[in-house]
Order: C-alpha cells, then structure tokens, then sequence
C-alpha cells in the first residue's frame, strides 16, 4: 500500500497490493532491467556470434541470433524491457536489420547515463546531451557515407553477405546465392517513386514460401507467385504452357438466398427440371470464363462439383479459396485483373504466365505461376532439412531483404565491422570538447556506448576488447586509418574496405536514433506506481502484471 505523510497523518494513495518505487530507486531498477535485456542478445552480435534457444510453453523451439525474435520470444513482463522489446521491433520494421545492435546500444547508454546519475549529474542534463550527441552522429553518418549505384551489384552483394554473416544458414556458397536471390527479388519489384528520382520496395510484393524437407542450396526464385494450393480437379491439366490467367472473386457455385424461401417440388419430373437448371447455370459459368480465352483460372471463393467437372471438360485449370494477398501478387506478377462478376469478365482482364504447373513438394501439391513477363511480384522458395533451420533462414532472408531495401532506398552506405562506429566517437569526443558544460559528459559517455559494437564484436571473436580498442583508436587517428575495424577472419584488427563490410547508412542512424530515444525517455522516469489487479495482493506476476516490479527479482 503506497503512503505519504500530511501533518503526521498517513494519507492513502493506492489500493492494498500496489507498489511504488521512486527517485534513484526508480532509475537505478529501470537501467539495471533495461542493461539485462541488452546482455540477453549481446553475445548474439557479429559473425561469430552465438545462438539463442527459446522454447514457449508448449515445448515449440526457436533456434536463432536475431534481435527482434529473441526479445519476442522471451516474452518479457517488466514495462521497461517492453520498451526494449519495441525498439527493436522498430527497426526491424523500418530497416529490416540492426535489431540486436538497436538493444545492445540503447542497454550501454543507459549503463553509462546511470554512471553520471550516481556522479550527481541530473538526469535531464543527460538527457539532452544524448540529443545533442545522436544529432552529430547523424551528421557525422552523412558526411562518412559512400554514395550507392542501385545497379552496382557487387556492392550490393558485399552488403547483403554482412547481413547474412550473423546468421547460420550454411556455407559461403549458399549465403552468396541467397543473397544473390535477394537482390534479384527486390530489383524485380522495385519502383520509381513519384519525383522519378528514388526507388521504393514493397516487400508485401516478395512473397517468401517455405517448405521443410530438403537442403538449403535447393532454395529458388521463381518469376511469378508460387500458391500453396492444389488444382481442383484430377481431370484438369497439370501443365498450361503460355497460360491465359483469370483471377476471379466471385464463387463458381449457385448462391443460396439470403432471405427465407420455400421451394415446392411435387412430382420427380419437378425435381429433375431443378437439378438440371443448377447444372445449365454453372455450365453458362463455365462458358463465359471459356469465351474469355482464360486457360488457368484462380479465385478466392468456391467452384462447386459440377463446375469443376465442366472446367476440365474444356481443359482449363483451376485452383479455388486462394488468399487475397495471394491474388493481389498474382495481378502484379501477371498483369490480370481481378473481376468480381462473370459477365464481365474479357480477354482484356486475363493476365499471362509462361508456365503455370503443379509440382507435389514434400508430399504436398503447390502451384507454380512463373515466366511471367517482368513481374511486379516474384517469390522466393526456401528450403531446408529442418523446420529450425528453415525458420531461422527464413529470418535471414527477411533482414537481408531489408538491408539491401534500405541501402536501394537511401542509396547511402557505410564501412561496417566496428569501423563507422570509432569514427563517430572520435567525433563526439571532439564535439564534446566544444560543447562544455555539464552536457558535455553526456556526449562523452554517449562516444563510450557507441564502441560497445567493436567491443562486442571483438569479444564475440574471443579476442581482447580493450587491446582491439585501443587499436583501432589509434589507428583512425592516423590520415589512412578510418577504414579499419574489427577482421573477424583474422581475429585482428583490418582493411574493412578491401573485404567489403559494407553496411547501410540508414540502418545505422536507424539504430542511434531509436536506442539513445529509448534511453532518454528511461532515463525521465523517476516514479514507477503499480497499481494491484481483483486477484489476490501478492499473486504470481508481481503487481499489475510488472514481473513484480518491487521485488528483488527485477534486479
């Protein structure tokens, strides 16, 4: 129960079971929280980080080193890891890659702001030192960005193996084929925006489809949409060459009237002529979709029995209850157009695929729309021997697509491998200099957090953190030295411009922006009220489903 004092007299704020944590009490719990989320993933970072096993409640298991799906499967109750949990979602969803340095970063600064709150320094000036520090880094980032081509393949390849790099999805040769596949996909789909200067990607329109059950280097790209579905009938074609596609949302069945309605059949003849009126409409069906000159056929609702029977007589392919984002890839891929009533349905709405064939995959049918000419929409089969492996290469490809989206967009890049990362402290450290006053402490410690990634990275390799530091300071002082970072090949500090780390400019203002926001708005709370669910003071959770936020569990 949370108290205060009137004139000796106890005055009651909160209901019985509720806590309160306040001031330095306060902060000091969020940072320590904030600092564990940021330690679960650490180890995670870099090339020759490790991997995480999750297993949930019902014994699924998730094997991988990506941020974002760490901290989503942990399931985390405390408020402050939630808002670690959504940074990270965050960038996932806006760069598609930096998910576990977004977390790292913003757990160093909130450890070195909790250094300078002990020091006395109030948490207002830390704060709006970090602003000033993420403003230079942003500045800085694009004064030390590369300008990308978009049709500079090599470049791009060099970027998308970095972000392959983490992830354990086999060998060189595989990573350089996925990423090759990446590039491939998003340069298909890839637009003009309106000004005609910039490039923009809906990554909707790169459909990922998976199946378990073979090895990695068996995963494709297919020009056109690949459907999880079977076709309809056994006496309808498996293979239509210079296919003439319909999409249709409109049901190949006789409808059955909404309002109440009684239908009176007295004799057999009756009863016939009825059936047989069903039969002639769905054939009337059938004739105007073969009139069209359609010879595959895809819709979102039903095809009744008989309809199928008389789509196979006319030897067109059918596949029916297809999903709407499936049918809007398809429209992209083929160029149809989707048609809602039969009647007006004309060659002009039919799209075109060189080849629409069903294959079985692993024991199940699936239906290949591909040789579209330059399709809006392609597809990207994986496969793997196991569903974790699957999984986690499914993770991999998403954050490569990402990343390679992100650089296309911005058409900016950087030197990867902890290289960027000294130069922005090296700036900060000058800037802080320049700066004075109490703000300048901030900047300092905000420059020391920013070196947690070629600190991490170097202890991830097993080498020393402090030495490869100390070196790579040194040596980006020097007139030639800006290009030096952690060589995990070598376990030494190297070149990362002749191996090509090369990383995106975005995703790393991205990661900046998000974790030092993350941190500043940690660092302003100093007042931390639970208020206690109906259930029984003291249950299991702690108070209002907080992880027991007053508790010494937190900690």
């Amino acid at each position: 129960m949370a108290e205060n004092q009137l004139g000796g007299q106890q005055v009651l704020l909160l209901p019985d079971g509720s806590s309160r944590i306040l001031g330095r009490d306060a902060q000091r719990t969020n940072i320590a929280v904030a600092v564990a989320v940021a330690n679960a993933v650490k180890t995670t970072l870099g090339p020759k980080g490790m991997d995480k096993m999750l297993v949930s409640e019902l014994g699924d298991i998730v094997i991988t080193n990506d941020g974002a799906t760490i901290l989503e499967e942990m399931n985390v109750e405390h408020p402050i890891a939630k808002i670690m949990v959504d940074i990270a979602k965050t960038q996932d969803k806006q760069v598609g890659d930096g998910t576990t340095s977004v977390v790292i970063l913003a757990g160093e600064l909130l450890k070195n702001a909790g250094e300078l709150l002990e020091q006395g320094i109030h948490a207002t000036t830390v704060v709006r030192g970090y602003k000033m520090a993420a403003e230079k880094v942003s500045e800085v980032l694009n004064q030390e960005s590369k300008a990308l081509d978009p049709e500079d393949d090599a470049t791009l390849q060099k970027i998308a193996l970095v972000s392959l790099g983490s992830k354990n999805v086999g060998n060189e040769a595989t990573k350089t084929q996925i990423a090759k596949l990446a590039i491939r996909a998003i340069k298909q789909v890839m637009d003009k925006d309106s000004t005609g200067k910039k490039y923009v990607i809906d990554h909707d329109f790169i459909k990922v489809e998976k199946k378990v059950g073979s090895s990695i280097e068996e995963t494709q790209f297919i020009n056109g949409v690949l459907i999880d579905k079977e076709i309809a009938h056994p006496g309808m074609p498996k293979t239509v060459s210079n296919a003439k596609i319909a999409l249709l949302d409109v049901a190949l069945e006789i409808e059955k009237t909404e309002t109440d309605a009684r239908i009176e059949i007295t004799s057999p003849e009756q009863m016939q002529a009825f059936l047989q009126q069903e039969e002639t409409m769905l054939k009337d069906m059938v004739g105007k979709i073969k009139k069209s000159g359609a010879t595959a056929l895809f819709t979102q609702k039903g095809i009744d029995d008989v309809a199928q029977h008389y789509l196979a007589k006319e030897g067109i392919m059918a596949v029916r209850r297809v999903k709407k984002s499936d049918i809007e890839k398809l429209a992209r891929a083929t160029g149809a157009k989707m048609v809602t009533s039969l009647d007006d349905l004309t060659s002009g709405d039919l799209g075109f695929a060189g080849l629409v064939e069903e294959r079985k995959i692993s024991g199940e049918q699936m239906v290949f729309v591909e040789k579209c000419k330059d399709p809006k929409s392609v597809t990207i089969f994986i496969r793997a021997g196991s569903t974790q492996v699957l999984d986690e290469l499914e993770r991999a490809l998403t954050d490569v697509i990402g990343a390679i989206s992100s650089v296309i967009e911005n058409a900016k890049y950087v030197i990867g491998g902890g290289s960027i990362e000294i130069d922005l402290a090296n700036e900060l450290r000058a800037y802080a200099g320049d700066v004075g006053g109490r703000e300048q402490l901030a900047i300092q410690k905000f420059a020391d957090a920013i070196e947690i990634i070629p600190k991490t990275l170097s202890e991830s390799a097993g080498m020393d953190a402090i030495d490869t530091l100390v070196q790579l300071r040194s040596r980006h002082k020097s007139k030639d030295g800006g290009v030096y970072g952690v060589d995990l090949s070598r376990n030494a500090i190297g070149d990362m411009s002749k191996q090509g780390i090369f990383e995106p400019t975005i995703v790393k203002q991205q990661a900046v922006f998000s974790a030092s926001e993350a941190a500043e708005i940690i660092l302003r709370i100093d007042d931390m009220i639970s208020s206690k669910g109906k259930g029984p003071a003291g249950g299991p959770g702690g108070p209002g489903g907080m992880g027991g936020m007053g508790g010494g569990d937190m900690e």
